[in-house]
């Protein structure tokens, strides 16, 4: 008769995880994700103002620099493409799609009782894009040749910062 040997408590090797240790790892990654990818969204938010407020100022340069030749500003709806000398998007990269922001100009508002004019004062302003960028807390940024900043959105403090 062969008897068969069972193997003890202390001759067992266990290999894997267990249950619990599977379902605390995920927790952690799932707490890590939870605080991690606001942060990031924030942050890339951040980038895209910054880059459209780059091109608020490039494009009031070059609405300078046309005042010099032409003795007036030009006007023209936000993402206007190429009928213009200026660039009617924020991106650096050379297509409007990929861009976060929509450029445009127009004539500055009336101080009092002083309407402008084109030739007076030009206020360059960004639009996010719909559907390649959003952005709920800043709708829209501006700035004039007179140096006023104006902003829109539900929290306008971030527009300029």
């Amino acid at each position: 008769m062969i008897m068969k040997k069972s193997l003890s408590t202390e001759q067992r090797t266990q290999s894997g995880f267990t249950l619990i240790e599977l379902m605390i790892t995920v927790a952690i990654v799932g707490i890590l994700a939870a605080v991690a990818y606001p942060a990031y969204t924030d942050s890339v938010r951040k980038g895209k103002r910054a880059e459209a407020r780059t091109a608020l100022m490039n494009l009031l340069q070059q609405q300078e620099r046309y005042l010099t030749q032409m003795n007036t500003y030009e006007t023209f709806a936000a993402g206007t493409p190429g009928a213009l000398p200026f660039k009617a998007y924020s991106s650096s990269d050379s297509t409007q799609a990929k861009s976060s922001h929509l450029l445009g100009a127009r004539i500055c508002q009336a101080v009092g009782t002083v309407t402008p004019t084109k030739r007076d004062c030009i206020e360059v302003f960004a639009e996010p894009q719909a559907g390649v960028f959003s952005d709920p807390q800043v709708t829209s940024m501006a700035i004039d040749t007179q140096g006023r900043r104006t902003c829109t959105g539900t929290n306008t403090e971030r527009c300029w910062k």
